[in-house]
């Protein structure tokens, strides 16, 4: 288990005021093409203030920074004691996005309380995808438990991926590990993120006047949590009901509904939905801008970006283009996901891998290379030319050398056999190193491998290209 490094001060950076009013409404402001109307009518009453990056996370200060990782934006800087307020956007701010690729934005929910400080993790995690060609947009909820690869960190909930990041000063802090992470899941890359806590959602949603939502069922939460590990309870009847900033949130994150965190997943994208709706009414714009500078005060502690003032105009610009009919929706629920408990007792949710595949098809562009599909896997496994190395994780002698003829028997290319680090593994494992999905998927139904403990990693130990480390669970069938 690694020590916990010393917890550095987060770089105090400062972005224009209107990057933080539209940052500010957090979750939404690529569906806001009003917004572009409310910069316009206040711009000159706002451009002697000056912003700060928030602090509801600690961002790593190391300025070292790994291929693919987001970076900070480029108009994001160091404060220095007697620097001028910086330019509040381009002269290339008010047109239109020009990019013809998809781009893709993290929304992330941070699960922060009792105004704590430091590491935290997320509560909500949504991928919002716009095509600017064929003028399109959708979301994807990804569920908190969802059990998946961390990269570096192994196989954990992705709720823990901004945490991991922010507590071991991942280049590029959490939301850096939490974008790999989404990325490694999807097989599509991630091109911003924009992270908020649950304060600046409460502000947002009262700022416009509070939204209306159709509810479905009753919700009756006793135990729904406050912001001091402690309890609020939640009740709401089904529907048409005008909800406050308070009770959108708590409708957003309850869970005492029979889907669990399937079903908030789906009530969050209404909440969405619902926010842009009302921004969409222009008579939302005047209070907005009444209350500019709450929304200012409130932006720059519980935000956090790496999408600059210009971009998100720009995309601002092209969003408002985009009808509703035109932005899909979609939750990995009980037809991507199934329940499981890990082996120290945790209930998660589990990927399936094939279905979110297809998923992924219809709501992103299709991936460069396409995935084949599974008709003769023997075949495509022998294509992969795979090398396998087999490690006893036993006290049983002799278990890695039956295992290997056992497997060569159906074509495996075993190429090495020894003894794994300890000999108390209780279930068998699968690594993968490198791109080798044919010949993992074999040996996991060989070998009756379940899905929890199958994994990747990198830098492998030996000349190998996927290790299998046998556990107290595995024996080696009668030929």
């Amino acid at each position: 288990m690694k020590s916990n490094p010393p917890r550095r001060a987060p770089a105090r950076v400062r972005l224009p005021l209107w990057a933080v009013i539209l940052i500010g409404l957090g979750i939404i402001i690529l569906l806001i093409g009003s917004s572009v109307w409310l910069f316009k009518t206040v711009q000159g009453t706002v451009s002697s203030l000056e912003i700060i990056n928030p602090e509801f996370a600690n961002t790593s200060s190391n300025s070292s920074s790994t291929d693919q990782l987001p970076a900070p934006s480029s108009n994001v800087e160091t404060i220095q004691e007697g620097d001028d307020p910086a330019p509040i956007l381009s002269s290339d701010a008010f047109h239109r996005w020009e990019g013809r690729n998809r781009v893709s934005i993290l929304l992330m929910g941070i699960d922060q309380r009792c105004e704590e400080e430091g590491p935290a993790h997320t509560d909500t995690m949504m991928v919002l995808t716009i095509d600017p060609v064929g003028l399109s947009a959708a979301m994807l909820s990804l569920p908190r438990d969802l059990w998946v690869e961390i990269p570096n960190f192994g196989v954990d909930r992705i709720n823990q991926a901004n945490y991991y990041g922010e507590i071991y000063e991942y280049p590029g802090g959490g939301q850096a590990l939490a974008v790999q992470t989404v990325e490694a899941l999807l097989g599509v890359p991630i091109d911003y993120y924009v992270a908020v806590n649950f304060d600046a959602f409460v502000e947002v949603v009262d700022l416009i006047g509070g939204i209306d939502i159709d509810v479905p069922e009753a919700i009756d939460d006793p135990d729904y949590p406050d912001r001091c590990y402690g309890y609020d309870p939640f009740s709401i009847e089904p529907g048409e009901q005008h909800l406050d900033g308070e009770a959108a949130l708590k409708y957003a994150r309850t869970r005492a509904t029979f889907g669990g965190d399937v079903d908030r997943a789906g009530r969050q994208q209404a909440v969405i939905l619902a926010v842009r709706q009302k921004i969409f009414d222009l008579n939302s714009i005047p209070q907005l801008i009444g209350q500019a500078p709450q929304l200012w005060q409130t932006s720059q502690e519980n935000v956090r970006t790496n999408m600059s003032l210009d971009e998100a105009i720009q995309l601002a610009l092209l969003v408002q283009d985009i009808p509703r009919d035109s932005i899909r929706t979609a939750v990995l629920d009980y037809n991507y996901v199934y329940n499981e408990t890990t082996p120290d007792g945790r209930q998660v949710l589990v990927p399936v891998r094939e279905n979110i595949r297809q998923l992924r098809d219809q709501l992103f562009a299709p991936p460069a290379i396409p995935t084949p599909v599974i008709e003769n896997l023997p075949a495509l496994m022998a294509a992969e030319q795979a090398r396998v190395a087999v490690y006893n994780g036993t006290a049983e002698f002799g278990l890695a050398a039956s295992t290997q003829e056992y497997l060569e028997s159906f074509g495996i290319n075993v190429t090495e056999i020894g003894n794994a680090d300890a000999s108390t593994y209780l279930t068998s494992q699968v690594i993968t190193y490198g791109s080798y999905p044919n010949t993992s998927r074999y040996l996991t139904q060989l070998m009756h491998v379940p899905p929890l403990n199958v994994s990747s990693g990198t830098n492998p130990d030996g000349d190998y290209d996927i290790l299998i480390i046998i556990g107290n669970d595995w024996r080696v069938p009668n030929s």
